[in-house]
């Protein structure tokens, strides 16, 4: 199979997202890319930050608006490993970013066309090409196994207390 541009930019969101993985952090990682090159990057910082807002998204608009010295990103593309949120699509339509292309489809949350599509609602004064389902089996793994460590590690705890309370109670 030929890796096309977008799956080699993706590549380098899910190295973000393995990041926001190795830290404890939901693992989501996002990409600007402008003429071809990787000007931004970053992962979810929620946990690390104690911030609502550290979204992979947002840091990411963020470094690409004072790598370009502005704040409308006309001519970039966004890389994301898991579809946008309301907040996030809100910062891709106020940014102009032309064109977003993420990985996994978020059915509880996702903003960008599958629980809504805010990106391409013309309603406002921009909207953006939105490619989906990039690379979404390996995107969707991190999530997937994230979670499912998360639920094991909770349930070993959960047994461990009461294993402890049975003895306390023998």
């Amino acid at each position: 199979m030929e890796v096309n541009q977008d799956q080699l930019f993706m590549k380098i969101a899910i190295e973000e997202a393995r990041k926001a993985a190795e830290i404890g952090e939901v693992p989501i990682g996002a990409v600007v890319a402008y003429k071809g090159e990787v000007i931004a990057r970053a992962h979810n910082l929620r946990e690390t930050d104690q911030s609502a807002i550290a979204h992979a998204e947002l840091l990411a608009i963020e470094k690409a608006c004072t790598a370009l010295g502005t704040w409308r990103l006309e001519e970039v593309t966004l890389y994301v490993t898991l579809e946008p949120c309301a907040m996030c699509s809100g910062a891709i339509l106020l940014s102009r970013i032309p064109r977003v292309v993420y990985g996994a489809a978020d059915p509880k949350g996702g903003c960008a066309g599958t629980f809504m599509n805010l990106l391409q609602d013309n309603r406002f004064n921009h909207q953006s090409e939105v490619i989906t389902g990039v690379l979404a089996e390996e995107c969707g793994q991190l999530l997937t196994s994230f979670f499912r460590e998360i639920r094991n590690r909770r349930k070993k705890k959960k047994e461990r207390k009461t294993s402890n309370s049975d003895a306390y109670n023998n």
